[in-house]
């Protein structure tokens, strides 16, 4: 009788069952270190304070906004949250890249979009975390938005939408980085471009230059769409720019992290 035993076949990749293994690797890592989560979360909170405690006066007698100054600036804060995100993104992809985790993912029987994909779940899911506490607070400090169910939802969604894209980008920016340090400085100019839209001031107030170029970035009609639906103030063809800027950065960043990702493994 042959002792011939038939070979095991090695385990296939399953993209969902993989993308699933490795959301649930970084949540756990983000629950094991939250410091550079909730380091990242308190920057659009210190803001929202210093501007309505301490610049919300002068700001709202320029602007015209009167008392209700919170109210015009918290959609801009909601977006600020969201690219602040954007660091601790960039810096735990680039983190795996370099301390030789993600080489060994990619020895594994394991789908490599999978490792970008729960990447970017997980930062989604953390980033709307900090998007609701930040709404709470803002709540607590006198934020009253007009907005109903319907107008609330499709605030959320949106605000989903650009999280999606602004991650897909931070996460291509942490893959071309070489070091943890470079990932959090190469992701400034995105977190930082909400200031230099209609975040904090109306752009028709802002100098030519400057203006021509707030009002032709994508962040400043996603604002005013966000605003627009949560304040009731006119959106005009703003939700069609703010969600085709969505889509787009999306694709972009989607295309761009794969490419670089798959291009290093070789």
């Amino acid at each position: 009788m042959s002792n011939f035993t038939a070979p095991v076949p090695a385990a296939t990749p399953a993209p969902l069952r993989d993308a699933a293994t490795m959301l649930r690797r970084n949540l756990r890592h983000a629950l094991r270190y939250p410091g550079l989560s909730l380091g990242t979360m308190a920057v659009p909170v210190i803001f929202l304070l210093l501007f309505v405690y301490v610049l919300g006066r002068p700001l709202a007698a320029g602007i015209g906004t009167g008392a209700a100054y919170i109210n015009y600036l918290v959609p801009g804060i909601l977006l600020m949250t969201v690219t602040a995100a954007s660091t601790s993104t960039a810096v735990s992809v680039c983190t795996d890249l370099t301390e030789g985790i993600v080489a060994r993912f990619r020895t594994m029987a394991i789908s490599r979009p999978s490792i970008l994909v729960g990447r970017v779940i997980s930062s989604v899911l953390q980033t709307l975390v900090s998007v609701g506490l930040v709404i709470g607070i803002a709540l607590l400090m006198g934020f009253r938005p007009s907005a109903g169910l319907t107008e609330w939802i499709a605030a959320l969604g949106l605000i989903t939408l650009l999280t999606f894209a602004v991650t897909w980008l931070a996460v291509a920016l942490g893959t071309v980085s070489k070091t943890p340090e470079g990932a959090s400085n190469i992701v400034l100019p995105l977190a930082f471009l909400p200031f230099i839209g209609s975040a904090f001031v109306p752009t028709d107030s802002m100098p030519t230059v400057v203006r021509v170029f707030a009002e032709h970035q994508p962040f400043t009609p996603i604002i005013e769409t966000v605003r627009g639906l949560l304040m009731g103030t006119p959106i005009g063809d703003n939700g069609i720019v703010a969600v085709a800027w969505c889509l787009g950065l999306t694709v972009a960043g989607y295309f761009w992290a794969t490419r670089v990702f798959n291009r290093q493994a070789g």
